[in-house]
């Protein structure tokens, strides 16, 4: 799968230092997928959620979330949030996923 941006990934890691590792091994994951639907998705990374059009990624075990729309028929990641636990809980990028 293709990232577009990565850099939203880099900036939030760029303020959350603890994060960098983390989010480089999703990125290095993601980049190896070959995504046909949700459910290949699930099996790369387990807790992830659908909510209306974004993909959710829990990473971090729980401390960080990338908010994504997955184009599976052209291979294309599209982050649109990169955000703590408590910025999700916010719930000020839910009106991005229709």
């Amino acid at each position: 799968m293709r990232i577009v941006t990565e850099r939203k990934l880099k900036e939030f890691w760029a303020k959350n230092k603890l994060a960098e590792t983390v989010v480089r091994d999703w990125i290095q994951a993601v980049s190896l997928a070959d995504w046909k639907t949700s459910v290949d998705v699930k099996k790369t990374f387990n807790s992830t959620n659908i909510y209306k059009g974004c993909t959710i990624f829990d990473i971090g075990g729980n401390k960080y979330r990338i908010i994504a729309k997955v184009e599976y028929q052209i291979h294309i990641v599209f982050i649109r949030f990169v955000l703590t636990h408590s910025e999700y809980d916010e719930k000020k990028w839910q009106s991005d996923c229709k």
